[in-house]
């Protein structure tokens, strides 16, 4: 379903770029899809067949296997198979690994080089039907490098376009996620310029936002044009003497305004479902007010500004902690169910989201 309108809808994507006001009008937006991403439930240790009857049990529309390890088999054969067990419920799926710059300090090499590891995701999702293969450039870790963030967007670049044939013939397009800190948007976007919008779009995550201090409003703004495919999760920030502190929740529990997110959603990438990425509990301080800090963000005032009014509004949290021994893993595992599935009643119920009763 999605791969076709995906598609369908790529001769309008110049229009889109040039004003996403005209991309409404011109065609009317289909109810937007819900789907969940796998990482949400993770510590179920769930393999693709699994995924997909929980996604099914959501009646969701859409499913982001972000890992290639999720996957028993990587040949053509067994992935179609995965591909016509999800037809048979209504779940489009969407591919997707992790690093593909190899000067990241979080790329691992057990899927070959980079460009091997891209054209391995590349086939990976034709096979399954998706429209697109999720992959990241790496973490806030890769600012601190030498030649910082710019160094290591300009590495991905030159893998992006060494495997850019293979995804224009397969029809399967790249979406680089904003992750964990290592890219603000507008770097994001850049990269995605960079390399070639006509393969290359955005997966874009509203939690991973909060750790560029940055507005998810404003990061949906920067790449909703780009957006091909989502991680989703709200955000609670809150001031500290230091700088901010943030910690992500289920969605509808955090400072986002979901109506107005999705108002927006649908104004600039319609045709790309809302996937639920929650990975609630855990807190991160980000110590801004520091000189030093600044030596590896690109300091915007009016970015900042934006995300210092979310940090006002905010509260603190108390963080999730499993308790010791067996115990703490069925915690863990029903708490990270409980934060997906409250997270999708709330879009479906409050929002109106999902295209499925």
């Amino acid at each position: 379903m999605y791969r076709r309108s995906f598609l369908k809808s790529a001769a309008h994507a110049a229009a889109a770029s040039a004003s996403p006001r005209l991309f409404a009008a011109a065609r009317p937006s289909p109810k937007i899809g819900l789907g969940m991403d796998n990482y949400a439930v993770r510590a179920m240790g769930w393999k693709a067949p699994a995924l997909i009857d929980h996604a099914a049990s959501l009646k969701l529309d859409a499913l982001l296997i972000s890992d290639l390890d999720a996957f028993d088999r990587l040949d053509d054969a067994a992935l179609r198979d995965l591909m016509r067990q999800a037809d048979d419920h209504g779940i489009a799926l969407f591919a997707g690994s992790w690093s593909i710059c190899p000067t990241s300090k979080s790329f691992r090499p057990n899927r070959g080089t980079a460009e091997e590891h891209l054209r391995l995701g590349l086939r990976v999702a034709k096979a399954l039907g998706s429209p697109v293969f999720r992959a990241v450039l790496g973490t806030m870790e890769d600012r601190k490098t030498e030649g910082g963030i710019q160094a290591r967007m300009a590495d991905t670049v030159a893998v992006l376009k060494a495997c850019r044939t293979q995804s224009l013939d397969s029809g399967v397009k790249v979406a680089i996620e904003n992750h964990a800190g290592d890219m603000h948007s507008w770097e994001l976007r850049q990269l995605i310029e960079a390399a070639g919008p006509e393969f290359v779009g955005a997966n874009i995550d509203s939690g991973n936002a909060a750790w560029t201090l940055e507005d998810p409003h404003d990061v949906l703004e920067n790449l909703g044009r780009y957006t091909i495919c989502s991680s989703l999760r709200d955000n609670m920030i809150w001031a500290t003497p230091e700088g901010a502190a943030v910690q992500w929740t289920a969605v509808g529990e955090g400072l986002i305004d979901w109506p107005g997110y999705v108002a927006r959603w649908a104004q600039l990438c319609p045709r790309v479902p809302i996937i639920i990425e929650t990975i609630s509990g855990a807190q991160r301080v980000f110590p801004y007010k520091s000189a030093d800090f600044w030596r590896y963000y690109d300091k915007r005032p009016a970015a900042l500004a934006h995300f210092e009014a979310l940090a006002k509004r905010g509260h603190a949290l108390t963080p999730f902690k499993a308790p010791a021994g067996p115990e703490g893993k069925i915690a863990t595992q029903e708490f990270q169910q409980a934060e997906l599935a409250r997270s999708i009643t709330y879009l479906r119920e409050k929002i109106g989201l999902g295209q499925k009763a």
